[in-house]
Formats: structure tokens, sequence, C-alpha cells
């Protein structure tokens, strides 16, 4: 019986091995479940729980209440046990290795604290079944409260969790001292923070590689853009010769902006558009304007704000402090800072920068595409601007600025163009990517797996983008058929060819499909969005 209970023992950490680090993954994508993030994701995936792990628990009740003690038809029933906890531990082994995960698991210090709890919490119920070897009920129940623990991945991870915030909190208080340190040493580092719904990350990018033509400027990596992120930055990024500061900064909720600003405490602000992202965390249209503006109401009487005066929610926004404001805006004339005669190609983006107050015209071209880029490159250039940098300069710079990742960013494999916007997506995005695709010649796809987070409108404006793509693609593939129902509606409304709407559950189906199509002709194939792991179709 001991090597029947070793043997046990090995294959339960085998498939609890495998099994958790799904749900850590998750338990990450979803920001430690911050605004219970977590728990919403779990709550929508109880399917997930009808699976061969409740096996375990119903040969656990047969040891308890039928067989009763230690012996051969014990045995064997263990041994069917362990065979089963193996199929469990291969069957998320072989899925880790297949998922396509837009975002692997980060095994962070924190992580590998909740990975010591998680094993605690396992070894509790198997160091007592050691002590009880020999009395068989007892054997049983202990073997059945480990099999509930497996079943109960997701909750496990969550106590885990929980045990560990006092452990987690004194870890935060320690990284987060030492970054407001560091800042404080530094009293010439000059701050600059970007919000909105949409473009932050680019807006972000496009800043720091304009700014770097004359100073040392830092922004956040990737999308660093939480109170962890911003404090991971400066703790591990910021050295002595950064000379500007580069916050992106994300929120889910009113408050999360204002709690950033008192972290770093920004000199300069900017916001780049106001929309309906996180609008089923935010609540409402008005939470997310006043979220947003927190950036700018956080700012000093002698800060600087960058804001667009083509967003009617910034534009009838009143702001409750006073601070220098730059305009920018492309249809608005009565912008400070404004693009003129944009043209657009498959080779990037041309315009003419007009300076209120400046009869000049000064003509910028970029390899980056898309209209919603020419307002990132506004608010950059009008941060140039009050950082002394010179218009030839700020030319030279936005000339040299590189294609962001996932970005609306155009790839070529022979005849297969693809304009790759699978970063995220929103309402403004998806049409701006929609509008590119239009200018393109060739044959025409859009690869979609939809729009998320929008609330109750998310099947409103998945059914509008159906129906813009419909006026621009000659074939839409969309990645999940159940997500994508809406896409559909609007793809028919607009008598789009059913014949032309291709389903697949997996994006990278798609690629192989459109090479073949590219053999023929040229095609320029839009990807729009790629759903974070939290919402993979099964």
């Amino acid at each position: 019986m001991i090597a029947i209970y070793i043997i046990l023992v090995f294959a339960f950490f085998y498939a609890i091995f495998y099994k958790s680090q799904r749900s850590l993954h998750m338990l990450q994508e979803n920001l430690y479940n911050e605004n219970n993030r977590y728990l919403k994701w779990v709550m929508k995936n109880l399917q997930d729980f009808i699976k061969i792990d409740i096996i375990l628990i119903g040969i656990s009740l047969i040891g308890i209440f039928v067989i009763y003690d230690l012996s051969l038809i014990s045995a064997l029933c263990m041994i069917l046990m362990a065979l089963f906890l193996v199929l469990i531990g291969y069957y998320g082994h072989k899925k880790i290795v297949n998922d396509q995960n837009k975002k692997k698991l980060v095994v962070t210090a924190r992580i590998k604290r909740l990975i010591v709890t998680i094993t605690i919490i396992h070894l509790i119920p198997m160091v007592l079944l050691e002590w009880n070897m020999d009395n068989g009920i007892v054997t049983w129940i202990f073997l059945l409260v480990e099999s509930i623990l497996l079943y109960c991945n997701r909750f496990v991870i969550f106590l885990a969790m929980i045990i560990n915030t006092p452990v987690e909190r004194m870890v935060y208080l320690h990284f987060k001292r030492k970054a407001q340190k560091k800042m404080k040493s530094m009293p010439n580092l000059k701050i600059i923070g970007i919000t909105g719904s949409y473009g932050k990350t680019s807006c972000k990018n496009i800043l720091g590689e304009i700014l770097n033509v004359k100073y040392n400027a830092l922004p956040t990596p990737k999308n660093l853009n939480t109170f962890n992120g911003l404090i991971m930055t400066v703790n591990n990024h910021m050295d002595k010769f950064t000379d500007i500061f580069i916050a992106e900064m994300g929120a889910y909720v009113r408050g999360e902006i204002a709690r950033l600003c008192k972290l770093v405490h920004p000199h300069y602000g900017i916001l780049t558009t106001i929309g309906t992202a996180h609008l089923e965390s935010f609540g409402s249209q008005e939470n997310i304007q006043k979220g947003k503006f927190e950036l700018i109401e956080s700012l000093p009487s002698d800060g600087f704000g960058v804001l667009n005066k083509d967003d009617p929610l910034q534009v009838s926004y009143h702001l409750k402090n006073k601070v220098k404001i730059i305009w920018i805006g492309i249809d608005n004339k009565e912008a400070d800072i404004r693009a003129d005669n944009i043209k657009c190609s498959s080779k990037g983006t041309t315009f003419d920068l007009v300076v209120k107050g400046d009869k000049k015209k000064y003509s910028f071209e970029t390899k980056l595409l898309g209209k919603h880029n020419v307002y990132n490159i506004l608010s950059a250039i009008a941060c140039g601007l009050e950082f002394g940098i010179e218009m030839e300069e700020l030319q030279n710079a936005v000339q040299g600025v590189k294609p962001i990742e996932h970005r609306l960013e155009l790839k070529r494999v022979g005849n297969f163009y693809q304009i790759d916007d699978a970063y995220n997506s929103n309402p403004v995005g998806a049409k701006n990517a929609c509008e590119i695709l239009k200018m393109m010649p060739g044959m025409k796809i859009v690869v979609t797996p939809g729009m998320i987070e929008l609330g109750s409108k998310e099947e409103e404006y998945n059914e509008k983008f159906g129906e813009q793509i419909a006026e621009v693609a000659d074939l839409a593939i969309l990645i999940g058929e159940k997500k994508t129902k809406p896409i559909k509606k609007g793809l028919l409304q607009k008598g789009f060819d059913k014949e032309k709407i291709i389903v697949f559950n997996d994006v990278r189906d798609a690629y192989p499909y459109i090479m073949e199509k590219a053999k023929q002709k040229e095609v320029y194939a839009l990807f729009e969005n790629d759903l974070p792991d939290t919402f993979n179709e099964k």
C-alpha cells in the first residue's frame, strides 16, 4: 500500500502542476482579481467544471461508503485514481503546449509565492493521510478532500491569493517606497502621464521616440500601465540619466488614474480619446469621462495638458483646475495644433501641420498608418514644442518613428500583406482600421474575433463593426462562432455574401487559408483584435 500512496502523491502533484498553470495564468491576466476580474472569469467558465476530475470524487466516495477498508479492491481503485490523475495532468500539459496564448504566464516572484502556498494547501491532507494510513475510511476521506481540491483548483488558487494578501501588501509597500525615493532623488525629472480609452500605448511609444531626439526619455515598457507596472518601471528601468519619464496610465474604474498620479506626480498630461473601452467595469460613459480627466485635474497649476479638440467628450468637459491646455485636432479648425491634407497609402501617411498663430505649414510624413496615429503624432509634437525641440527635428523624428507592433503594423509575405492590428480593438480603432483597408489594392480580408469589454453596448458595437466590414472587405474571417454572431448579423444586414463569411475557432487556421488566396492575387488582410486568453472560445 505504501508504494501505491507514493504513486498517488506524485500523480496528484503532476495533475495539480499542469492544472494550476492555467488558473494562475488567468489570475495574472485578470490582474490578480482586481475589481473581481478573476472571479468573473471563473463564473463565466463554470461549464469547465464538468470534466473527468469529478470521477476522482466519485471513486473516493465509493471508497468511503462501499469499500471501507484497505483491501485489494481498494488498491485497484487507488491505481485507477492514479491513472486518471496522470490523464488529467497529460491533458493539461497538452493544452498548455497547443494553446496560442496572446500572453504567456510570467513566473514572477508573486507567482512563485502563490505556488508555495498552493503546494502547502495540497500537502496538508497528504501529510495527514501519512499519519492515518492504516485506517481505510480515513484514508479515503483524505483522498476525497484532495480530489475536491483538485476539482476546485480555480478556487484553491483564489484562496492561496487571499492567504498571501498580507505578504503581498508588505512587498508592495516596500517597492512603492523604493520607487518614490528614487523619483524624489531626481528633482529635474520631467514626468508625463498618458491616459485615454484608446491609443495610450501607441501615443506613449511615438512620444518616446520623438522626445529621444533631444532627451533621454523612458516610456513604461509594453503595457505596464498599472500601479505595480509603474513601480516596476521606476525601480527596474529608471536611472540617473533619465530626463523624462513617460507613464502610461490604465484604469478599469474611477479613482485609479488619480491613484497613479499620486504615485508619480506628473507635470504634463496627454488625454488621447475618450470612448467606451471598459464600459462594463466603469459603469457609464460619464464615469469613463471623469475617470480619464483625473490625469489632467491632477496636474499642478503650472502644468501642461494636451487634449483632443475633435473629441466631444473632451471639449464638453469642464476642468476643475487651471492648467495650460494645448488642443490638437484634425477636423476642428480651432485646435492649437492640427493636421491638414492627410494622405494615406500602403507606405504610410503624410500631412501638413498647422500651428495657430503661425502662417507657415509644415510637411510631415510617417511610416505609420491611420488617422488615429496622426492624433498621436500631434500630441507628441505638442509636447516636443513645449520641451523646446525645433520643428525640423520634429519632422525628422516623425519620419523615423517605427511601426508599433500589433498596432496597424504592415507585414508582407509574398503576395500576402498583413495589416496587424491584433493587440486590442475598440469601436473607433476598428472603424479607422477598416478605412485603411479600403485604401489598399488587391483582395481585402478582415480577420477578427470582435470587440470585448463594452458592457451592454458590446453586441451593438460588434454588429456595427460587421456593417463596416461589409463596406470594405471581399472576405470576412470570424474567429469564434459564438462571440462573432453580432458581427455576422451586421455583415448579412448589409447584404454581404454569406458564402464569403468563414468561421474558425483558432486564428492560426486563417493563415494557410489566406496564403492559398494569395497564390492567385495580391491580398491585404486586416487582423483586427486578438482576444485575451480569458475570452478564448472552447
